[in-house]
């Protein structure tokens, strides 16, 4: 685009942000592939679901992935940022459903095939929406490469998984207890389960012996289930009831005969010591059921209702059936008390129905084979970097007590299991391709009516999108990726079973590092949700604030690991320093007129200012690209905030312009340069955070090249540092500071002229001030100034001491001498409180033992720096007294 040096008077984001994403798109600048020679940086999103519009969470998430490949972009990487959804199996089913019970209809009226054109529908629907959103957030994705959970190459991917994990032994199919959604009537992963504490109560129950009289009691939260009781547990060692096991007791109400058994799973000192055991509707009484050969005698159908096996209950609602048998027992004098009782119960994330323990014929992955492969690679370091890394702990221990893997869901949207039956024969077949005769019988075949968990497949997303199986060229050079970056939330359920699958099937970690980061809450930090009505649209805040502001915000806000609350003043205040970065090179952009790129050279000789923005550029670069590489997104926020706002804004702009309005074109062409070189390098190094104003920016500044969003990335050149510009700059700006300080203090405006007298150390400062006397007449707002060594304080006049000088403002008539004491003291005070702390670090053993010589030596400067100054200060207090 051509370069113009008019920019407008205030920045639109509107505007720019439609302009360039549009521009980006036109230019295909985020398509990966173009620099053949390069070293490769990939990382793959995780991909949305097609359940509806993107939260705060998901902007979080995204904006620190595009901060990364946008960095790594400019350093010369080809970077893929690989795009996708996912098809989110029962919560997208659910909202469709939901949709069609406000028609009137259900899933089983349109049937299958039918159904599942309406939920494609959805799914077109929302995956517009989240482009949209994508694009209106500015993420520089590849959608060249945009995949989808349930397209055609991520099909044949969850297939070929499949088959050869069931070739293996490591898919199987059986009856266990699994989490039942009893209203959308499917499994459930533990991850669409959620706890929630209710009050309830704890039931005391009393089952007759057979045989002499008496009873052991039992406690239960679940009354209903008890009708599933096929034995009473005791601890082997218990002598209590040592005597009765093997013998039987009689079920209440159904009057069934159940055994008395001895494991250890049971906890003598725990409540009565004695257990009932449901095997068909408890994970813990199936593996004791298990051990024992119990039966195990399902009391419930998928709806949640009570079944023939229920006796005189079946027909009941499990809830309803509660009360009936409680009132029924009690009646018997078999409930003998009963407790309130608060407790953690398992809702579905979806329907909101209680989530039943149920016996079930599933799918299963066999877990420990696949688990025991990346605890081996994490051990001996192949394995993934966890930032921050106490998170590998958690992951190790989950991975080392993993437990079988319910895969199937009774479900119609999601990848159909490819498993056939032949009811002819009775025989099986797994097929990667779809069957269509028995290959034992030649009978009729029937597909599986169940779909595979939605984590299934998106446990591949590393690398059945860049086409494995095959042998793409995609799948060598950008595999295994670079990054993940992801909540703390899904490590069990997502992270490690990519890990998994990938070092199965690929025999490589599928990403080098994992960025945990945390939940996005409100200012009370409090989770938010549709409920407490707290949730916040990250297009709400782009449409008022723009989307850098909200980037800046959101991405700068946050620590690896930790949550974060959503501030809208915080939202504002990024508002406000893309404005501050806006004017700052509107004003630039006047004093460069007729500036192109071949007359910018920082080489020349160069003021002061000049020398020091470049020393602070170059620090804030070095330290920029490290904190970046280290995903320390706050801290580099802070870094830049700091240097655009203070150093360049409010300090270089200032000191530019006596060059910039003055007669010495020598001084002014270097400024000049110093200027746009520094502007071009801030926008670049803004840019992964802030994309649109600083392509909107930098377009108008001189440069080569169509994009910031392949202009090179900023290095740190040694030749750019100047210790004696910093030591310069900063006695001028303690100088500047302290004497607007007195200013402020005895209200004397800018305006006014004064006079100031400057004792200075030595010959060193007085050289300093000698030769950057322009910049003290103009910031301190001088008529007559003398800079000296020796010199004496006038009577009644301000004084400051800084660094190698003292500082006296003779404003007679307008301040009042035991103000002036007062203020002194006060400065005293805080002088003496820092000597005495670094007194005291220095006094202490254990650090001067353990610190770095330079660190201690840094101590003792500043140790004397204060004493010097506490001495100046002092010494002033008693000429003022006289």
């Amino acid at each position: 685009m051509n370069r113009t040096t008019e920019m407008p008077t205030t920045y639109e984001p509107k505007a720019a942000e439609r302009k360039w994403y549009d521009f980006w798109m036109q230019g295909n600048f985020f398509k990966a592939g173009n620099r053949p020679d390069a070293e490769t940086y990939t990382i793959v999103i995780p991909p949305p679901n097609v359940t509806g519009m993107l939260h705060i969470g998901h902007a979080l998430d995204f904006t620190l992935q595009d901060i990364m490949v946008r960095t790594k972009r400019m350093q010369g990487y080809d970077a893929l940022w690989l795009p996708g959804s996912d098809h989110a199996g029962i919560a997208t089913q659910t909202k469709v459903e939901q949709k069609l019970r406000e028609e009137g209809l259900s899933r089983y009226d349109l049937g299958r095939e039918k159904f599942l054109e309406k939920v494609w529908e959805w799914k077109e629907h929302y995956a517009g929406s989240i482009h949209e959103q994508w694009a209106k957030m500015g993420f520089s994705l590849d959608y060249s490469r945009e995949r989808f959970t349930l397209d055609e190459g991520l099909s044949r991917s969850v297939r070929e998984v499949f088959v050869r994990l069931y070739d293996k032994g490591l898919i199987y199919r059986g009856k266990k207890i699994i989490n039942w959604d009893p209203l959308a009537r499917t499994a459930l992963s533990d991850i669409e389960v959620e706890y929630k504490e209710m009050q309830g109560a704890l039931y005391h129950l009393q089952y007759p012996l057979k045989e002499g009289g008496g009873y052991i009691t039992v406690a239960t939260t679940r009354p209903e289930t008890m009708l599933g009781d096929t034995a009473v547990a005791v601890h082997p060692e218990d002598e209590r009831y040592k005597h009765l096991i093997g013998q039987s007791l009689v079920l209440p109400v159904l009057g069934r005969e159940i055994p008395i058994i001895a494991d250890e799973y049971v906890e003598k000192e725990f409540g009565s010591g004695a257990v009932k055991i449901t095997p068909a509707h408890d994970p813990n009484d199936f593996e004791v059921g298990l051990r024992h050969g119990l039966p195990q005698i399902v009391v419930m159908d998928e709806t949640g209702t009570m079944n023939e096996q229920a006796g005189p209950y079946q027909g009941l609602d499990r809830a309803e059936c509660r009360k009936r048998i409680v009132k029924d027992m009690q009646d018997q004098g078999v409930c003998v008390r009963i407790e309130e009782h608060v407790h953690q119960v398992g809702h579905s994330e979806r329907s909101g129905a209680v989530v039943e323990p149920y016996l079930s014929t599933q799918w299963f992955v066999s877990m420990k084979p696949l688990a025991e492969k990346a605890i081996e690679a994490q051990k001996a370091g192949r394995g993934v970097t966890f930032v921050p890394d106490r998170f590998e702990k958690i992951y190790l221990h989950w991975i080392e007590n993993v437990r079988d893997w319910c895969i199937s869901r009774q479900l119609w949207w999601g990848h159909r299991i490819p498993a056939w039956y032949c009811d002819a024969c009775g025989s099986m077949h797994v097929s990667r391709e779809d069957a269509a005769a028995c290959p034992s019988c030649g009978g009729e075949l029937r597909q599986d009516e169940d779909v595979l968990d939605t984590w299934f497949s998106s446990a591949l997303w590393p690398f059945s999108t860049l086409g494995w199986p095959e042998d793409s060229e995609d799948m060598k050079r950008f595999y295994p990726t670079d990054v993940l970056v992801t909540g703390y939330d899904i490590i069990y359920f997502w992270v490690a079973r990519m890990i998994f699958t990938a070092l199965e099937f690929t025999e490589r970690i599928p990403f080098k590092d994992v960025l945990i980061h945390g939940l996005v809450r409100d200012a009370e930090g409090r989770k938010m949700s549709k409920s407490l009505g707290n949730g916040v649209d990250p297009l709400d805040v782009i449409e008022q604030y723009g989307a850098d502001a909200m980037r800046f915000m959101i991405s700068t806000s946050s620590t690896p690991g930790q949550d974060l609350r959503f501030r809208w003043e915080k939202v504002e205040q990024s508002r406000n320093f893309a404005n501050k970065i806006w004017n700052a090179s509107r004003f630039a952009l006047m004093n460069l007129e007729g500036v192109t790129p071949a007359d910018i050279d920082i080489r020349m000789p160069l003021g002061t200012a000049d020398k020091w923005i470049l020393h602070r550029l170059n620090e804030t670069v070095r330290d920029v690209t490290r904190l970046i590489d280290g995903y320390e997104f706050g801290e580099t926020g802070r870094l830049l905030y700091n240097f655009i706002w203070d150093d360049l804004c409010d300090w270089y702009i200032e000191f530019a312009k006596l060059n910039l309005y003055g007669e010495d074109e020598a001084a002014k062409r270097a400024t000049q340069s110093v200027l746009a070189y520094v502007l071009d390098r801030t926008q670049r190094l803004i840019h992964p955070f802030m994309p649109f104003i600083s392509e909107e920016i930098w377009q108008h500044l001189p440069h080569e090249g169509e994009t910031i969003t392949l202009a090179p990335w900023p290095v740190y050149d040694s030749a750019l540092e100047s210790a004696d510009a910093v030591r310069e700059m900063g006695l001028l700006m303690e100088m500047i500071r302290a004497v607007r300080n007195i200013r402020a203090e005895v209200n004397v405006p800018m305006s006014k002229k004064i006079d100031l007298l400057v004792n200075v150390s030595g010959e060193a400062e007085l050289a300093i001030l000698n030769r950057n006397e322009e910049f003290v007449r103009r910031f301190c707002g001088t008529s007559n100034l003398e800079i000296g060594l020796g010199l004496s304080a006038p009577d009644k006049a301000m004084t400051a001491v800084v660094t190698g000088a003292e500082l006296y403002l003779p404003l007679a008539g307008l301040i009042d001498i035991s103000q002036e004491i007062a203020r002194l003291e006060k400065e005293l005070q805080t002088l003496n409180g820092e000597v005495e702390r670094i007194d005291k670090k220095l006094a202490n053993e254990g650090f001067v033992a353990k610190a770095p010589t330079k660190v201690i030596d840094e101590e003792k400067a500043k140790m004397k720096d204060y004493a010097d100054k506490r001495d100046k200060v002092l010494a002033r207090i008693a000429e003022l007294r006289g």
